[in-house]
């Protein structure tokens, strides 16, 4: 009756056949889980918030399908994760490769889902899997490979539209034609240099339609350090023309693709990259810290706390009515916090306030009506 959420696809076709929407173009971000191995090192957990791009309604082929993976170039490129490369297939031109190599069509998916592990095991690993626990015979096996283990662009493309066993298949020159097609809008996009057909690409989730794609990290090292990033994969998605049907009426069907981007994946990777690079990561957004070197200074601070607050910028202090001076300088370098302001016994008495550049750790005084003025002005010249 209930049950805790896998991703936010299905729930998204629910919405569309329950509203009985016929076109849709969102993103949606929120938590979904799995029960999984966790592994923190990897970027996988049992919780976790993933980031999801789809566009549903009937279109021209390929155009939505390009406009997606032009969005999983974009985010990945803005978020500095280093090199990646998006591995396409369509499951058309897998279910061509399973008929013509004479894989029954009841073990369809259950082969999809072996596949999907070849980024976490070997070919010969997932071979044996395929006889031993599939049932399928080494001939069939050694058939499929020779396709599976195929990876390329346009060039692949082309020679497999001329491939005549593939030919005699109608599924699969459907999935290479509308690839072709694909190809030569992601070259207007200018992203076809990381993006790659790659045969082996599964998804083994058994909604996917047509085509299929997943965003990897190249291997990558640090200069000073003889270590790899651990986490792989970042996004997948793909097409999903008959899951909305599902949920309503089959005359209700609306053509859906869409992308997940793994938002936790994401900070491992770059908290890794931190790490490695001995680079901190600021974990607030807070501006000034109002700090004191004296006791019993509670009520002033709370009051210029206040002042900060009520002109947009963000401040803090520590919760403590008396804390030590190093002790709220040391906060304010561990944190990154650009500024602290210090308001002592004399600085009261003289009508200023000390501000302090946390890095430079210079200090000036400043009357206390142009405090704020002062602050904006520093805190602009900081983010330019």
């Amino acid at each position: 009756m209930l049950s805790l959420r896998y991703d936010l696809t299905v729930p998204f076709a629910r919405f569309l056949a329950m509203n009985k929407i016929k076109r849709c173009k969102r993103y949606h971000i929120a938590k979904v889980y799995r029960r999984d191995s966790p592994s923190v090192k990897r970027g996988r957990f049992r919780e976790f918030i993933q980031c999801d791009f789809d566009i549903a309604g009937q279109y021209d082929p390929m155009i939505p399908d390009a406009e997606c993976l032009k969005v999983i170039h974009e985010i990945l490129t803005a978020m500095q994760v280093g090199d990646f490369l998006i591995k396409i297939n369509d499951r058309r031109i897998l279910q061509g490769i399973f008929t013509i190599c004479g894989i029954p069509e009841i073990k369809f998916e259950r082969i999809c889902s072996t596949l999907d592990k070849l980024d976490k095991i070997s070919w010969e690993e997932v071979k044996n899997e395929m006889i031993l626990e599939d049932g399928i015979s080494p001939e069939c096996v050694n058939r499929i490979s020779e396709y599976v283990q195929l990876h390329g662009g346009q060039c692949l493309i082309e020679k497999l539209l001329k491939d005549p066993k593939l030919a005699q298949n109608r599924l699969a020159m459907e999935g290479l034609e509308d690839m072709k097609l694909l190809f030569e809008y992601l070259t207007l996009f200018g992203i076809v240099d990381q993006v790659s057909l790659h045969l082996s690409l599964a998804r083994g989730l058994a909604y996917y339609t047509g085509v299929i794609y997943e965003a990897v990290l190249l291997c990558q090292k640090h200069s000073h350090l003889n270590e790899s990033l651990s986490v792989s994969s970042v996004a997948g998605g793909g097409r999903y023309d008959e899951l909305v049907a599902k949920f309503g009426s089959k005359r209700h069907k609306v053509p859906c693709v869409g992308l997940s981007i793994g938002v936790e994946r994401i900070f491992s990777i770059i908290e890794q990259n931190n790490e490695m690079a001995k680079e901190k990561i600021r974990t607030t957004e807070t501006q000034v810290l109002v700090a004191t070197p004296q006791k019993n200074f509670l009520t002033i601070r709370m009051k210029l706390i206040s002042e900060l607050w009520n002109s947009g910028i963000k401040a803090e202090m520590l919760y403590k009515k008396n804390p030590r001076l190093l002790e709220q300088l040391q906060y304010c370098e561990e944190t990154g916090i650009p500024l602290a302001i210090i308001i002592g016994e004399q600085e009261l008495n003289d009508g200023v306030v000390k501000l302090r550049d946390v890095v430079t750790r210079k200090e000036v005084n400043v009357p206390q009506e142009h405090f704020i003025e002062e602050i904006k002005r520093r805190l602009e010249k900081h983010n330019t």
